[in-house]
């Protein structure tokens, strides 16, 4: 498959995950390729350790592979292999340091945003200090308002697919959101934080 001249759209994603589901190794192999990166960036906000990650990430899709049977032909196949990913690493990075079944906490460390928004949305010099401003306000934020920050403006998720990723019910993905902006609007102008939120809508 020509990933450049087919990109993963909702439809054409859920045709080849439902051609992996009836065995289609080359489903499987497109699969894989077409969103190792996006697992690989997400992880990696989770670990410093990229192998750890990677190995995550294989250990993921062997286990899909081997469970295909069992599985839901009819999901967002992103969030659904983020979510996997990050309960696959929670259980994987306990086993190896001999943690508690629970995720880490709020105040404890364990997602890094690694922000690309001057790449990505910026050209204008002034624009691009101020978000370097806003970049600085999102870094004091709480873990868990970060990672939902993340998967909406970022990742584009709504909230149901942040809900499912997070494993966390949408309301509380609402919750995380209108918390971290009001957050926001009390440390700088509220024209500022509109200007940014025009672009990551």
């Amino acid at each position: 498959m020509d990933q450049k001249k087919h990109p993963l759209n909702r439809p054409a994603e859920l045709v080849v995950w439902q051609q992996f589901l009836s065995g289609d190794t080359v489903a499987f192999a497109y699969l894989m390729s077409s969103h190792f990166q996006v697992l690989f960036r997400y992880g990696s906000k989770f670990s410093k350790d990229k192998e750890f990650v990677k190995d995550c990430i294989q250990d993921l899709f062997l286990i899909i592979w081997e469970r295909r049977d069992r599985l839901n032909s009819e999901v967002a196949v992103k969030p659904y292999l983020m979510a996997s990913l990050r309960r696959l690493m929670n259980r994987s990075g306990q086993s190896r340091t001999g943690l508690s079944n629970e995720i880490p906490g709020e105040n404890q460390e364990g997602f890094d945003i690694e922000y690309s928004v001057e790449e990505e949305y910026i050209e204008q010099e002034s624009v691009r200090v101020i978000t370097q401003r806003f970049k600085k306000l999102l870094d004091e934020l709480p873990k868990r308002q970060k990672e939902v920050i993340y998967l909406k403006f970022f990742q584009e998720m709504d909230r149901n697919q942040i809900s499912e990723v997070m494993d966390i019910s949408p309301q509380t993905v609402s919750n995380l959101l209108q918390i971290a902006i009001r957050q926001l609007k009390e440390y700088w102008k509220v024209e500022l934080l509109t200007l940014l939120l025009v672009h990551f809508y």
